[in-house]
């Protein structure tokens, strides 16, 4: 037989999109369409549905950037349609975008019921079926005009259409017919078939025979219809695909778990009072697929999003709790938004699955066992005992599967972290959170999947997401064409939590991945809007203050503990680490109001700070220091209170010989040249150099920073061929105990102050950048004369390690990583630290030196600033600030205290009394306690969560003021039925942790 492929899978694709697709809505009739317009901020629903409208035509430009428009849509349907299934087809003006990203609407009936969401793949509205004729009918529809930020068609330019103050008022969107239709569903059906059939065929090997049954049956299909009546013969080309439709699938078939899926990005390229809204039309979208389709089942994670639409949108949310309560609509993944896992703090990542594991159980009685991050840049190793300690076991991602230098060797395995806790981990092979259930996804799924002759299931989220929009009735109908067929994967629609279960069942023992999950991708999120990393760090530390003192007053003098204002505050702060508002990856609009929020938090909290500590320390005149720091420092005891320490002297700068100044407290001598910069940094106790041999420290250094794609995101690694050091100083000087460095480059200053306290072994450098570059990347450089193979650097309640060679490509494509507070870098018995208050990024590398020394340099960069300019074209500009410290000699604890100490400054305040004893003692120094708080039931008990933070094993007897007994608790303050209770002594309970442990203890007070 000839080979007619090509042939006819050319006829298959002219005949759906010119005769069979148009033929579903075979008779049309026009609506009448009224307008109402605002350019500020949404209104109310009321107020929406009674403003006056103006009668508005197809073709007339309508909607503001970010405005929203009302539409009073209007019609009758025609009494020839009686007996016919009837719907309206409405186009607000969609381009061919995907869903989520240009105009969207939300449809309701006059007295306010949301009816269902619009986009361009789903912009129909169900009239009846049947329909009697003679009906009418009138719906509004709220419609936002978000601008398509990437409407040039060239990806990544730099626009002002991300901010409302810049995007002018010009109209974005045309709008197209609004019209009633006659929906035949035989047509629409065998359009169904037809796809599904086509898209298969395509991914069948050619000499096998199931590709050319399927093409010899859409060649019968196609005779089969009449393109001059489409209509009356779909169901002779249905019949003709029958038998080729029911060939089930092989017993050995790939099985894929199907759910119904839509990615919303909390904020990314629409600002945050636009996802409420985007979350509303979604999930009002699903709820009526739901009602519509018996057997699809819909996931949603992000419990954040819930409380939006319970807020803003009740009627909405009355509608998911029903299709909750049904066991059909699945709150998932048990956090409060899908945060970025790299950067939170310990007690941040924590508490994500507390407020969105408590949501989910107060509001539907449901709790998850399983973690949902779909769309997170990497993982951190401290993420999987976070993960078991909030009661779930469980995580799904697809995010490695964009690594672009090596192919990650598992889909499903247990992960590892620090502690040596072990998660189920499923990356779904379809490699996508946005599945269409198309043939080519679904048979890359199968091919693509890992575990093959060990494992059959993988999990395929299904629905447009990132903006929104969810699974559409297309995508059901392929999934029931495919439930058993033929060359194809065999799809069932099921919860997460199903797909978990049989996954686990049929591989008890899957391969184990030890360490961090690191994307090879999206590196430079580490470094994206300064300003927004460092709200987070100080908002973080600055509520695990206000908990600490909060907590201290109300057990010492009944101080009314914040309740209500620390609830909020902890949820804010945790929306703004979601994946694309930490990262700095989001448009102005996001960045501009999360730079205002956080400095209204910080007001607040300091608020509450001060006022805590106004209660301990009563009315009077002698000065007290508090000291937040979980370390004794200057004398003051973690988490207490006394007389100001005696001030040592001031270490003084004094010349240097050759051009310069020497800062030496006894412990430490630092030399800073002509240049501002440090060439030695001496450990007198040690006897031995910090720096390199012929090279300086506190260097700043400047790329070029133009990525391939993803301005915002990526980082590529040909940033580190180019570069300059800026050693150019336009002033060096002594300003107090300090030296003043000044710098000049391009359009940007920066000032430096470098101090060397009188009483530590450290080297403090306050920078100052007056920022006005584009595309650039600064560095901040200290060579050190270590000869390290591997570094430390902190991440959730520990730190993990990562090599400094490049031995293999995974250890080469780590070239940018994330650090808490510290890097450490030692050899056996000598190490040193750098400590920041602010930074996330930066890359440790290693260099052998030529000549007679032959000695080692191993080189810790901090990433300080960028400044790409897409989504934002200002990214970054302006003042910044940040402090680091370099601290020779230091060990791990070294280096957990001094990040500590960067990050929790003391605080003076007079008072009636000459000390506040600390509320909690531990008395090993490699116990650190992370959190003291009420307990959230407001019971009273106290709530203590520490963790072991050097990496060893480790005693210590807690101690707790007014407290008797310990009971190990999960995140969520519920007892562990099968923890043992801590050894009660004299003083206190007794605790032995394994290397970084992390541990809950709920308090009740005497």
């Amino acid at each position: 037989m000839h080979d007619d492929r090509n042939l006819v899978e050319a006829r298959l694709d002219r005949v759906l999109r010119e005769r069979l697709r148009p033929a579903v809505h075979p008779v049309t009739a026009p609506l009448t369409v009224e307008i109402w317009s605002t350019t500020g901020e949404p209104v109310p629903v009321a107020e929406g549905l009674a403003a006056p409208t103006r009668p508005i035509a197809a073709g007339t430009p309508w909607g503001s950037p970010w405005g929203t428009s009302w539409f009073k849509v209007t019609g009758t349907v025609p009494a020839e349609w009686a007996g016919r299934t009837v719907e309206a087809v409405l186009d607000l003006g969609f381009t061919p975008r995907t869903p989520g990203f240009q105009c969207e609407g939300l449809v309701y009936r006059p007295d306010g019921t949301p009816v269902k969401g619009l986009h361009p793949r789903n912009s129909y509205v169900r009239v009846g079926a049947p329909v009697a004729g003679g009906e009418q009918v009138e719906w509004r529809v709220e419609a936002a005009s978000n601008p398509d930020i990437d409407a040039s068609g060239v990806p990544f330019q730099p626009t002002r259409m991300g901010d409302k103050e810049t995007a002018g008022d010009a109209p974005q969107y045309v709008l197209g017919e609004l019209r009633l239709a006659v929906f035949d569903e035989t047509v629409w059906n065998l359009v169904m078939d037809l796809e599904v059939l086509g898209e298969l065929m395509a991914e069948l090997p050619v000499d096998g025979a199931r590709r050319w049954e399927i093409l010899r049956a859409v060649g019968r299909a196609l005779d089969a219809v009449d393109l001059q009546d489409v209509n009356g013969t779909a169901q002779a080309a249905r019949d003709a695909l029958a038998d080729v439709l029911a060939t089930p699938a092989a017993p050995a078939a790939h099985r894929i778990s199907a759910v119904g899926h839509a990615h919303i990005d909390s904020a990314w390229l629409w600002p945050l009072r636009e996802t409420v809204r985007k979350v509303a039309r979604t999930t009002s979208n699903m709820t009526a697929l739901l009602e519509e389709e018996p057997d699809f089942v819909f996931a949603m994670s992000q419990a954040q999003q819930f409380a939006w639409i319970k807020e803003h949108r009740p009627e909405v949310y009355a509608r998911v709790k029903k299709a909750v309560a049904d066991g059909r609509f699945v709150p998932t993944g048990g956090m409060w938004v899908e945060s970025d896992t790299n950067m939170p703090g310990s007690e941040a990542m924590a508490r994500q699955f507390v407020h969105g594991k408590r949501f989910f159980l107060e509001e539907f009685g449901i709790e998850n066992d399983e973690a949902w991050l779909p769309d997170t840049f990497g993982f951190a190793a401290g993420l999987p005992q976070i993960i078991k300690a909030a009661g779930s076991h469980r995580l799904l991602t697809q995010k490695i599967s964009w690594s672009r230098t090596n192919s990650f060797p598992h889909h499903t395995f247990q992960w590892e972290g620090i502690d040596g806790t072990r998660i189920f981990t499923h990356f779904p092979p379809v490699d996508s959170y946005n599945c269409e259930m198309t043939g080519s996804q679904l048979a890359h799924a199968a091919r693509n999947f890992k575990e093959k002759g060990v494992a059959r299931h993988s999990l395929a989220p299904t629905g447009y997401g990132d903006g929104g929009g969810g699974t559409t009735r297309e995508m059901v109908a392929k999934a029931a064409r495919m439930r058993s067929l033929e060359g194809a994967p065999a799809v069932a629609w099921e919860a997460p939590a199903d797909f978990f279960a049989k996954a686990e069942a049929e591989y008890p023992d899957p391969p184990v991945w030890v360490g961090e999950l690191y994307l090879e991708l999206h590196r430079a999120t580490l470094t994206s809007q300064a300003q927004t990393k460092r709200g987070n760090r100080h908002s973080e530390h600055l509520l695990g203050e206000a908990e600490l003192w909060a907590a201290t007053a109300a057990v010492r003098t009944g101080f009314p503990y914040p309740y209500e204002e620390l609830d909020r505050i902890w949820k804010t702060v945790l929306l703004h680490q979601f994946h694309d508002i930490l990262p700095g990856s989001s448009i102005a609009w996001v960045h501009r109001e999360a730079r205002e929020t956080y400095a209204r938090l910080a007001g607040e909290l300091n608020a509450i700070i001060d006022a805590a500590q106004r209660a301990l320390a009563g009315e009077g005149t002698r000065e007290l220091v508090f000291n937040p720091a979980p370390h004794t420092r200057r004398g003051v005891p973690a988490g207490a209170a006394s007389a100001a320490p005696t001030e040592g002297e001031s270490v003084v700068p004094v010349p240097r010989d050759g051009g310069g100044y020497v800062l030496d407290n006894g412990m430490l001598r630092v030399e800073i040249d002509g240049r501002g910069l440090v060439v030695s940094a001496y450990d007198r106790a040690a006897d031995r150099e910090t720096i390199a041999p012929g090279q300086a420290a506190n260097l700043l250094q400047l790329h070029p920073d133009f990525p391939n794609q993803w301005d915002a995101w990526d980082v590529d690694a040909f940033y580190r061929n180019v570069g300059s050091d800026l050693t150019d100083v336009t002033a060096l000087t002594v300003e107090g105990d300090a030296v003043r460095v000044e710098r000049a480059f391009g359009d940007s200053r920066v000032t430096q102050l470098l101090a060397v306290p009188a009483d530590a072994k450290r080297l403090d450098i306050d920078t100052e950048v007056d920022w006005h570059e584009t595309e650039r990347f600064l560095k901040l450089a200290f060579p050190l004369d270590v000869k390290a193979d591997r570094y430390a650097s902190e991440t959730q309640f520990g730190h993990a390690y990562r090599p400094t060679h490049q031995n293999t490509s995974w250890e080469w494509a780590k070239f940018e990583a994330c650090n808490h507070r510290f890097v450490h870098v030692d050899e056996p018995g000598w190490g040193v630290a750098v400590v920041n208050d602010a930074t996330y990024g930066h890359d440790v590398t290693r260099a052998v030196r030529t000549g007679a020394d032959g000695g080692t340099t191993t080189t810790v960069r901090a990433s300080l600033l960028r400044a790409p300019r897409y989504p934002d074209p200002e990214t970054d500009q302006g003042v910044h600030r940040f402090r680091h410290a370099l601290v020779p000699g230091a060990t791990i604890a070294d280096a957990v205290r001094e990040g500590y100490r960067a990050n929790l400054p003391e605080r003076r305040i007079t008072g009636a009394t000459d000390a506040v004893p600390a509320l909690v003692t531990v008395d090993n120094d490699a116990v650190v306690v992370s959190a003291v708080k009420l307990a959230d039931d407001r019971s009273g008990d106290l709530i203590v969560r520490l963790y072991e933070a050097a990496g060893g094993r480790a005693r210590t007897t807690l101690s707790v003021d007014g407290a008797t007994g310990a009971v190990p608790t999960d995140l969520l303050e519920r007892p562990l039925t099968d923890a043992e209770r801590p050894a009660t002594v004299e003083g206190g309970v007794v605790l032995d942790l394994r290397p970084f442990q992390m541990v809950t203890l709920r308090m009740p007070r005497t």
